[in-house]
């Protein structure tokens, strides 16, 4: 399908437009179109950060040791609390407080202290555990199915695409059922934290919802020290080797990433790739004969309308980024919504099409910081939309453009209603 192709003055025009107007964010794919075939990598005029959109210029960013989390603190950083410049107008007014809990965040952290609270965490998603869950994630399934088809006509988002992620999730963390409906709003506005632009509000606000999401898990984390569970809270608190052994801030950081995380990018995939699967009704009525295509269709989807569209890095000493070399201190952006379009790497990128493609999507990054609940993802993805297409004959768009949430880190609709009827 092709793309009508924007016509911007210069590569920080489309750059601008792609993270701050509602048009760029609502659809990326003209502008990241364009920045493939006239800048794939660029360095900025508003600030040392430079922009890629390249599949391989991206995968060699998150892979490489020389480019750390952004938060790493380089030689000639301010003094914490010192006066700051905004980074830029795309990214706002660095916070100039930051409790320890963010700073031991995994997506903060670089070797070692990563590779010790990575290997940790892992043994809550081990293949076989994450397998394991299949036949619970399935049943969990069914029932909002039921009550979807009781209504006839949902919003999926509302009904299904939260509750079920909410549910796996809060299964695996230790969160009681009775406590996760209301983590919706406050993990939203926890993670509007990545997106750019943000005023000085915005942050506070985040700011508030990050001190709620701490004071809950130190709440949980006093309670399994009382009562432990099979679940990963407790795992983290039982570890034995004196040397793995987790503050308390890191076991905090570690559960609100691992849960929050464990149902915004999933409850994305199921929005994200259901809107795609109604758009594309030759595509949906080949899953619908070939229920084996599923995993092939998840993957398709992530590369599609990928969850997450963006990741950062900087220098932490003079690095050859695509032929250019990137000072130290320096931001390095990538697109990830754009690499996983790029037509050097997948024919007819702009077309979703079931089939088997060798090249991994980017969708959950790439490197030591690869999204440790990938495999849950696709599982929820796989259980969901196979369990969709058996239960229901009919499905349709009641809105033709479904309305898309006015963020671009986080990539996800702000509802989908859709009308259903029984096979």
């Amino acid at each position: 399908m092709a793309i009508a192709e924007p016509a911007h003055a210069s590569a920080d025009e489309a750059v601008v437009h792609l993270l701050l107007s509602p048009d760029g964010r609502a659809d990326p794919y003209p502008t990241y179109r364009w920045l493939l075939e006239h800048a794939p990598v660029h360095r900025s005029g508003f600030g040392p950060m430079w922009f890629l959109s390249r599949y391989e210029d991206c995968r060699s960013v998150l892979r490489d040791p020389h480019l750390v989390q952004p938060s790493t603190v380089l030689p000639g950083d301010p003094e914490p609390g010192a006066a700051v410049e905004s980074q830029t107008m795309l990214f706002g007014p660095r916070r100039t407080r930051e409790s320890p809990v963010a700073t031991r965040s995994l997506l903060r952290l670089n070797p070692p202290d990563h590779t010790r609270l990575r290997g940790l965490v892992s043994r809550g998603f081990t293949p076989r555990r994450v397998e394991a869950l299949r036949p619970a994630i399935e049943a969990m399934t069914d029932e909002l199915l039921d009550a979807m088809a009781a209504s006839g006509e949902v919003d999926v988002l509302d009904v299904l695409a939260f509750p079920l992620p909410v549910k796996v999730i809060g299964e695996l963390v230790g969160v009681p059922p009775e406590d996760r409906d209301a983590f919706r709003p406050l993990v939203r506005t926890a993670a509007s934290g990545l997106e750019p632009g943000l005023t000085d509000e915005q942050l506070a606000e985040v700011g508030r919802a990050a001190d709620e999401l701490q004071a809950y898990f130190r709440d949980l984390i006093a309670t399994r020290r009382r009562d432990p569970r099979d679940d990963l809270t407790s795992v983290l608190l039982t570890a034995h080797d004196e040397a793995d052994r987790l503050t308390e801030d890191e076991m905090v950081a570690t559960l609100i990433l691992v849960f929050a995380a464990g149902f915004e990018t999933t409850t994305n995939l199921i929005g994200n790739g259901l809107v795609t699967l109604l758009r594309n009704p030759d595509e949906l009525a080949r899953l619908r004969a070939d229920p084996g295509l599923t995993p092939l269709a998840v993957e398709e989807l992530l590369r599609y309308e990928s969850p997450v569209q963006f990741d950062a890095r900087r220098a932490a000493e003079p690095t050859e980024v695509a032929g250019r070399v990137v000072e130290t201190g320096e931001w390095v952006m990538t697109f990830l919504g754009a690499a996983n379009r790029d037509p050097a790497v997948w024919d007819d990128p702009d077309t979703f099409r079931i089939t088997a493609r060798d090249t991994p999507v980017l969708s959950f990054g790439s490197g030591i910081h690869y999204c440790l609940g990938a495999s849950l993802a696709r599982l929820e993805g796989q259980v969901v939309f196979r369990r969709l297409l058996e239960r229901f004959a009919h499905l349709e768009l009641v809105e033709e453009t479904p309305a898309w949430r006015n963020t671009f880190v986080l990539r996800g609709l702000d509802r989908l209603p859709v009308r259903v009827s029984v096979a």
